[in-house]
């Protein structure tokens, strides 16, 4: 029996991955635990096997006041915890990073590989690197570091773009029509993923994604579909989308291009158990 102690008690990932477990009850068994106070900080660690940490600020902010605390958080918080971890004997710390270290995406065509130098552009991004260079040298024979740097995560409840995109697939009667890619990862694949690297006690830096590339104009017809709505698709706003709208981070965000070079996220074992129509029908249902 593995004894996982997660990080956040309101994470997404977190919950989502304790729901996983459940299909393995004699497996694994999951406790949470809260950061927002110093009382953790007098938990007794040792009793877990591993610790998987989501806790921290999700959202991307430009306000710079609140600067100083996403590095206290993000960074500061991840650090501390990992050298607990270590020192009361936790054989793995499992870090979620993101694939925001890499900076935007682009308007034009954006493949990352092994050989793509991380470039954060806001202190969100800056505070997730950072975070992963202050525990890659706490990794070692008896402690197990893992960072895993997502693309966006997305599944039924999630939070970010996602409902965003699929409200305006039911409301909206015309969408633009762009050709672009993205790389994507349903919660089921990413929550396979965890419970893999954790039964190998796997470390390193980690980059899952779905088997397929994402265009958004065709996930927003396939959330149109399944709700049996009537949208057109249209490239008329498409010389203006390119004029200024990459520009916003919301624009760049939806239609931008950002994927993974596809051999960076095999696995050792098969962890990509949804296609990606069978996540939106999941995630819509």
């Amino acid at each position: 029996m593995k004894k996982i102690l997660i990080t956040g008690k309101n994470s997404y990932v977190g919950k989502s991955l304790e729901s996983w477990f459940l299909n393995y009850t004699d497996r694994y068994s999951v406790d949470f635990i809260s950061l927002r106070n110093k009382s953790w900080k007098e938990e007794d660690f040792s009793i877990y096997d591993v610790v998987f940490h989501v806790a921290g600020i999700a959202h991307v902010s430009s306000d710079q006041k609140m600067e100083d605390m996403y590095y206290k958080v993000n960074r500061d918080l991840t650090i501390e915890t990992a050298k607990k971890a270590k020192s009361e004997g936790v054989e793995q710390f499992i870090f979620m990073s993101s694939i925001i270290v890499y900076g935007d995406s682009s308007s034009e065509e954006r493949v990352i590989d092994k050989n793509t130098k991380p470039t954060p552009s806001n202190f969100y991004g800056n505070s997730k690197l950072q975070a992963e260079e202050g525990i890659k040298s706490l990794d070692g024979e008896n402690f197990k570091v893992a960072i895993i740097r997502p693309p966006m995560i997305y599944g039924k409840n999630s939070k970010g773009n996602y409902p965003k995109l699929a409200k305006a697939a039911q409301v909206l009667p015309i969408f633009p029509n762009v050709d672009n890619k993205r790389s994507m990862l349903h919660i089921d694949n990413l929550c396979e993923f965890i419970r893999l690297i954790i039964d190998h006690k796997d470390s390193g830096l980690f980059f899952p994604q779905n088997k397929e590339y994402v265009n958004t104009s065709e996930m927003v017809k396939n959330i149109a579909e399944i709700h049996a709505k009537n949208i057109k698709f249209t490239k008329i706003f498409n010389p203006l989308l390119k004029l200024i709208g990459f520009k916003f981070g919301i624009i760049n965000k939806v239609f931008g291009n950002l994927v993974y070079e596809k051999s960076m996220s095999l696995y050792k074992e098969n962890y990509q158990v949804r296609d990606f129509q069978k996540t939106i029908e999941l995630t819509e249902k």
